[in-house]
């Protein structure tokens, strides 16, 4: 369960001064490290998460990662105890690739890709040889591929399975776009120099943009909307039963469905539309 800091990074400094492998100090049940990206995630534990598990007294750190990888290693060795920043697909991907032992906890709601411009106000307006940036790790650069096919700017070759295309895989390309894959962080910076760019939704709240600016907002599959996630070991232990009834709270509820939060314009899994419902 969690780690705590200071003595992790006392214990690791020691080891590495000596040559041998990380190890990590004791187990603190009472503390619980969310991994997060940049954006909304990190709110989203901070405001609508933490405060509950506070109250059944846990302590709460989140710790941020510029990137999409960093978050499942630490999680894995043992440096923080869950997180809050991919989707499924990418999940079931990058786990199986690294033979990561994690499970998903819990869906929660998300916001999702914007094809996003400061040159352009309709999608009318591209042209031959207009550069568009898009993420460049596999699973998102596959979404944001499918992206633009719901769009028509693109078609994906018949005979690949389109969550694994590259842009190798571009069937048809009628306006001529010039695709520009790059860290999924660094998206919003390219704006002022590109036409578009397909930012994933954190990202985009993280950078200042609107989800309601975007040109076109992507509709999420189940598979694409984010989840909280521990290691496998963990996922029956009280920290991460706790962490689901949070989520599943009124009082997380109404942190979401608040309009003056954000998260009002996120895309709610399926067991929250259920629950909507009955």
């Amino acid at each position: 369960m969690g780690r705590r800091l200071s003595l992790r990074a006392t214990f690791g400094a020691l080891l590495l001064a000596c040559g041998l492998p990380f190890a990590h100090a004791s187990s603190d049940p009472h503390t619980i490290v969310f991994g997060v990206a940049p954006g909304p995630y990190g709110d989203m534990v901070k405001q609508a998460i933490a405060p509950s598990l506070k109250e059944k007294g846990y302590k709460v750190v989140v710790r941020e990662f510029s990137d999409y990888v960093q978050p499942n290693m630490a999680l894995a060795n043992g440096s923080i105890d869950a997180n809050l920043f991919q989707h499924s697909l990418y999940f079931d991907k990058f786990t199986a690739d690294k033979g990561l032992k994690l499970t998903k906890l819990i869906t929660v709601p998300t916001a999702g890709m914007g094809f996003y411009s400061r040159k352009i106000k309709s999608l009318d307006e591209l042209k031959k040889g207009d550069i568009v940036t898009l993420s460049n790790d596999p699973t998102n650069l596959a979404r944001g591929l499918r992206f633009l096919q719901s769009l028509d700017l693109i078609t994906i070759k018949a005979n690949i399975d389109p969550t694994k295309a590259s842009e190798r895989d571009i069937a048809s390309n009628p306006k001529g776009l010039v695709f520009k894959p790059l860290e999924a962080a660094q998206l919003p910076r390219t704006l002022d120099g590109v036409t578009a760019s397909l930012v994933n939704g954190n990202f985009a709240i993280a950078a200042g943009l609107k989800l309601s600016s975007a040109l076109k907002q992507e509709h999420l599959d189940e598979n694409l909307k984010n989840i909280v996630a521990v290691r496998t070991e963990d996922a029956d232990k009280p920290f991460a039963k706790d962490i689901v009834g949070v989520v599943k709270s009124p009082a997380y509820r109404a942190v979401i469905d608040d309009p003056n939060n954000v998260y009002a314009a996120f895309q709610k899994p399926d067991w929250m539309q259920s629950a909507d419902k009955k």
